[in-house]
């Protein structure tokens, strides 16, 4: 079997270089020397998770129980783990540094890093999952624990992504890269992948049902003038391959886009119909996590049908049609709130909070994948599956989007309904459907091309956004501290930050904008996911995000990002987003540079 000590080692030598060229090759000779079972093993480690995407168990270890495993193994005081800590940045330098004079012979298997992972995740609570961690990080050396702890807070640092791994498993196995994406996102099982580039099977790969995709994602605009132009400059690129300047599109029809709102709800992807699993209904968030037990009543309005397919769309809080003065509609996230994350949903907050499933594309069906037809074409799939078995959906096909909340013919709340659309004609047509969309409770509106592929992960220009009320930014808390007064006890201010490559940059502070009930929640939560601590602050596992509004930019010195935010406020918490989709440095460089009268000074 094959040793942890090398796989470390390699984790090493990618952190120490940036050239992807230089990192695949390192991963590919790597991956050759390797049994093909243990080759799996790495591949998976380097993309930085513990286990396969369509495998379901979770580690749930929190920094807090990483640095009382740390300490108890070193031996160190607090204060000495937290120096560690604030010199490195991360739990697995510290444990380093930490352990160096605990150095012994290397004996910790890949295989047995793998059999300790299952155990870990098997065990309930901090209390039987304290001694595993323990005797695993006995196990290592200085070098081995130091990605041991990473790989477990899911903070490898190596500048190593999955698509990078999937390129180096096709150059150690002579297989074509686009034919390892594939399976990779066919069968959400990097060793498997590996099992099937060695023995050359990868044309074998085969659509899962209840295995989530990535879900497309489209670039955020600040104005109808920059949606046109933008869409344009995609659309002309596509069309001829870059080699011209698009021409200008003031007035000029635009058949080849389409309009929808863009809803407040809860992104998700909605999987059903298996004939083989009947009644098996699940709803996966953006981050790919399971959630039908959130909104039970979609699984069972979506229990009998049996064709298999895959939607894309938005799950909303709903006011049920009443009469012709009181149509219905959408409600905004903050209706939502009280039902993320709970497994338990009450009869009283289904009646008093009906939800229903808005969907605005079609993956797969019947065992055949999608994505590679244009959004047109997927749209009459769409339509006619949708016809087939939600009941009221059929008169919403033919509407337009004004007539989106129209009172229906069933007295029955519909649970899958379709997102209308309608073709884009002029600039004018784009302003009036965003005054509409807001009228209407929605947060703006979605611009896409006809012709789009669907391309899970990507946020590129043929989808686009437009939401000008406020700028606003996904970001991730880095620090909390106690406030004051009333607020004493609990962590309510946060310093967040914003992607800068594989870095977090701090880019403000808030403490606005959440109930006293959120702030004690995550009061609670931040405690369990404290890095380190002192004084009225603590340094926190960057993994809650927020949503945050603000006046505008300015150039600053106070943060590490160069910039701070004016008078930012907290719009929501974001338990739907992954901490990888939040919002870029160069995003808010973009903002920065947008703003007419720029603010220089430094605060």
């Amino acid at each position: 079997m094959s040793s942890f000590f090398p796989f470390a080692e390699l984790c090493e030598a990618l952190a120490a270089t940036t050239k992807k060229l230089e990192k695949r090759a390192l991963i590919t000779v790597f991956l050759q020397k390797l049994p093909v079972d243990d080759a799996g093993r790495a591949a998976l480690y380097l993309s930085g998770t513990p286990f396969p995407e369509t495998d379901r168990r979770a580690l749930n270890v929190g920094g807090a129980l990483l640095s009382k495993v740390l300490q108890s193994v070193s031996g160190a005081k607090p204060s000495a783990l937290t120096a560690a800590y604030r010199r490195h940045g991360d739990i697995g330098s510290a444990a380093s540094e930490l352990l160096a004079s605990h150095d012994h012979a290397a004996t910790l298997t890949l295989a047995e890093v793998e059999q300790d992972l299952a155990a870990i995740a098997a065990a309930r609570g901090p209390g039987a999952k304290l001694p595993l961690l323990t005797g695993l990080l006995q196990k290592a050396t200085p070098i081995e624990a130091k990605y041991l702890l990473k790989l477990i807070a899911g903070d490898m640092r190596t500048g190593v992504k999955q698509a990078l791994v999937e390129e180096a498993i096709a150059s150690a196995w002579s297989a074509e890269p686009a034919a390892v994406r594939h399976a990779t996102m066919l069968q959400g099982n990097l060793p498997e992948v590996v099992s099937m580039a060695a023995s050359g099977t990868l044309d074998q790969a085969r659509m899962r049902l209840f295995h989530p995709l990535g879900l497309m994602l489209a670039s955020p605009v600040a104005s109808v003038e920059e949606a046109m132009a933008r869409f344009a400059a995609e659309i002309r690129e596509e069309q001829t391959e870059g080699i011209a300047e698009p021409e200008p599109v003031k007035g000029k029809v635009l058949s080849y886009a389409q309009i929808e709102d863009k809803y407040d709800g809860v992104r998700a992807q909605l999987h059903m119909g298996d004939a083989t699993q009947p009644g098996r209904v699940e709803l996966f968030s953006r981050s790919r996590e399971e959630m039908s037990e959130t909104f039970p009543e979609l699984v069972e309005a979506c229990a009998a049908i049996d064709e298999p397919v895959i939607l894309d769309g938005e799950v909303l809080a709903w006011t049920p049609l009443r009469d012709d003065d009181d149509p219905g509609r959408a409600q905004p996230f903050s209706a939502l709130q009280q039902r993320i994350g709970r497994k338990i949903v009450s009869r009283e907050m289904r009646e008093q909070l009906p939800v229903v499933f808005m969907a605005f594309d079609i993956l797969a069906r019947n065992g055949e994948l999608l994505l590679e037809l244009p959004l047109h074409e997927r749209r009459e799939i769409l339509i006619a599956f949708l016809d087939r078995h939600a009941a009221g959906t059929a008169q919403l096909s033919a509407r337009g989007q004004s007539d989106l909340f129209a009172p229906q013919a069933s007295t029955t709340l519909p649970r899958l309904m379709l997102a209308p659309a309608t073709r884009l004609e002029t600039a004018e047509q784009l302003d009036n459907a965003y005054t509409e969309a807001r009228e209407r409770g929605n947060e703006g509106v979605m611009l896409k091309s006809i012709d789009s592929l669907y391309q899970p992960g990507r946020r590129g220009m043929a989808w686009l956004k437009l939401k000008r009320e406020l700028a606003t930014l996904d970001v991730v808390v880095t620090r909390a501290e106690f406030g004051h007064g009333r607020r004493a006890g609990v962590l309510s201010d946060y310093t967040f930050a914003v992607r800068d490559g594989d870095k977090l940059r701090n880019v403000g502070k808030a403490y606005s904008g959440l109930t006293d009930a959120e702030i004690a929640e995550l009061t609670e939560y931040f405690k369990d996911h404290t890095i380190e601590e002192y004084g009225h602050f603590r340094t926190v596992e960057p993994l809650k995000v927020l949503e945050v509004a603000f006046n505008n930019v300015m150039r600053s010195d106070r943060h590490d990002s160069g910039f701070a935010l004016r008078f930012p406020r907290i719009l929501r918490i974001r338990d739907d987003k992954p901490v990888e989709e939040i919002d870029t440095l160069a995003r808010v460089e973009e903002i920065y540079e947008s703003q007419p009268d720029k603010p220089a000074e430094t605060e």
